[in-house]
C-alpha cells in the first residue's frame, strides 16, 4: 500500500462481524509491581492453522503502563499461527496504536478498562479494543511537528480492513476494530 492510499482508507462500512462478548470487568493489576524478567529466545514453534474461529478476550486497566502488556499478549496469541514476521509486527503495532487511544481517549476513570479481543480464523485475524466511552474516533491530518494524530492513519495503512462497532448490549462506548488476512498459509 502507498502512503496516499492509507491515508484515503476509510473504515469498514461493516459494524458487526460475529458476537463479541467482553469478558467481565474489574479493576485488574492492581496489585501488580514492576519486575524486570530476563528474556529468554523461545525455541521455534511450528505454525498451527485453525480451523474454527478461536477468541480471546482479556481486559486490562485503562493506563499506559499495560501498553506493554498488550503488546505482548498480541505477540503471544499470534506467534503460533502463519503469519510473515511483518504482519505479525503489523498486528501488535495496530494493536498498541487502538489500545492508546482508547487511553488517551475513551477512558476518563482511574477505574476504567480496555477490553482486547482477538479471533483467529483459516483466513483472518480480528482484533477488538472496546472502551467505555461513545466518543468516536476521527481522522485527523497532524502537523510535521505534532507528536501525535496519526494513530489511525497508521490503523487504515497497515490493517486489510478496520471500522467502529457499537458496544455490547446493555454496554456503554465503542469497540474498534481491525482484521489482516492470513498470507503466507498452505
Amino acid at each position: 500500500m502507498t502512503a496516499s492510499s492509507a491515508h484515503s482508507r476509510r473504515p469498514s462500512p461493516s459494524l458487526t462481524h460475529g458476537a463479541d462478548r467482553d469478558a467481565p470487568g474489574g479493576r485488574a493489576w492492581a496489585d501488580e509491581t514492576a519486575r524486570t524478567v530476563p528474556v529468554v529466545p523461545a525455541a521455534p514453534v511450528a505454525p498451527v492453522a485453525v480451523s474454527s474461529p478461536r477468541v480471546l478476550r482479556t481486559v486490562f486497566a485503562a493506563q499506559p503502563s499495560r501498553a506493554s502488556a498488550v503488546r505482548r499478549m498480541v505477540a503471544e496469541r499470534l506467534s503460533h499461527l502463519r503469519l510473515p514476521a511483518e504482519q505479525l509486527d503489523n498486528a501488535v503495532l495496530v494493536t498498541d496504536e487502538l489500545f492508546a487511544n482508547a487511553v488517551r481517549h475513551g477512558s476518563s476513570d482511574i477505574g476504567d478498562t480496555v477490553t482486547v479481543g482477538i479471533e483467529c480464523t483459516d483466513h483472518d485475524v480480528r482484533v477488538t479494543v472496546a472502551d467505555r466511552s461513545p466518543d468516536l474516533p476521527r481522522h485527523r491530518t497532524a502537523d510535521l511537528a505534532e507528536e501525535s494524530g496519526r494513530g489511525l492513519a497508521i490503523v487504515a495503512a497497515l490493517a486489510d480492513d478496520w471500522g467502529i462497532a457499537p458496544p455490547d448490549p446493555g454496554e456503554t462506548g465503542k469497540r474498534v476494530w481491525f482484521s489482516l488476512d492470513i498470507r503466507g498459509t498452505s
